[in-house]
């Protein structure tokens, strides 16, 4: 196992700016792709069953321009988040052992992959729930639905994105548990409050409809217990490597 050699403060700063600037770009190209993409995205939404019944009017003149921005927005940072988090890892690798460094690569295929199957678990199980346990609602006081582009996509957006976030508990948790900061027999004495705060978080961003509160608080609590796992797994195997090198010191 080799390190590479230390770095000195202007070469980290030297170092931090060409990730930063290389971020950068790659941002900008990915927003004019967004640009590009946004109108067929939207037309893409739009043919969605769960966009069906909705007529999307404007109420106001920028609503049309603020939505082609946001989904502009979301494109370019779903696009460079895996580049970002490359150059995030390049930039601390020279303070990794090479074995920790080839390690802690894998973080970022898996991390995206979490988000991306946070979203679409969001979009397509939870979100349709979500806007027909609102439809009852309106019916059932008498509410004739009209709804604009921008009320559609805001409630959609704020559903997904947390959603999305809280699928990386995972990998936080197993890079929390190679730092030492967090260990299996920690999160097995915090298990029942843990549940309860997922719990409060699956019910705080679903509708009281028992049916989408148990949809979202399932996963939470099984996102918890593989965070258990992959710690557990973690810490072992540190604890392995500890005693090997301590064998060998001896």
């Amino acid at each position: 196992m080799t390190q590479e050699p230390e770095l000195t403060l202007v070469e980290h700063l030297t170092e931090l700016r060409k990730r930063l600037i290389i971020i950068i770009a790659t941002f900008v190209l990915s927003l004019a792709l967004g640009f590009w993409m946004a109108p067929k995205t939207l037309h893409f939404l739009k043919q969605q069953p769960t966009a069906a019944h909705v007529e999307w009017n404007v109420f106001g003149y920028t609503d049309g321009l603020m939505i082609y921005i946001k989904c502009a927005l979301i494109l370019a940072i779903l696009i460079t988040l895996p580049i970002a988090m490359y150059q995030i890892w390049l930039f601390v690798k020279p303070g990794l052992l090479e074995k920790e460094a080839k390690g802690t690569i894998y973080f970022i295929p898996i991390s995206f992959f979490l988000f991306l199957a946070g979203i679409s678990f969001s979009y397509f199980i939870l979100f349709p729930l979500m806007l027909n346990f609102m439809s009852q609602i309106n019916d059932s006081i008498g509410a004739r639905e009209t709804y604009g582009m921008q009320q559609y996509f805001t409630f959609m957006f704020n559903l997904i994105t947390p959603v999305g976030i809280v699928f990386e508990l995972p990998v936080i948790v197993l890079f929390l548990t190679k730092l030492g900061i967090v260990t299996p027999d920690r999160l097995r004495k915090i298990r029942k409050i843990s549940y309860i705060v997922l719990a409060v978080v699956g019910a705080a961003i679903t509708p009281p409809d028992f049916m989408s509160e148990i949809l979202i608080i399932i996963p939470l609590l099984i996102l918890f217990e593989i965070s258990v796992f992959v710690s557990n797994w973690s810490y072992k195997k540190q604890q392995t490597k500890k005693i090997y090198i301590e064998d060998l010191e001896e």
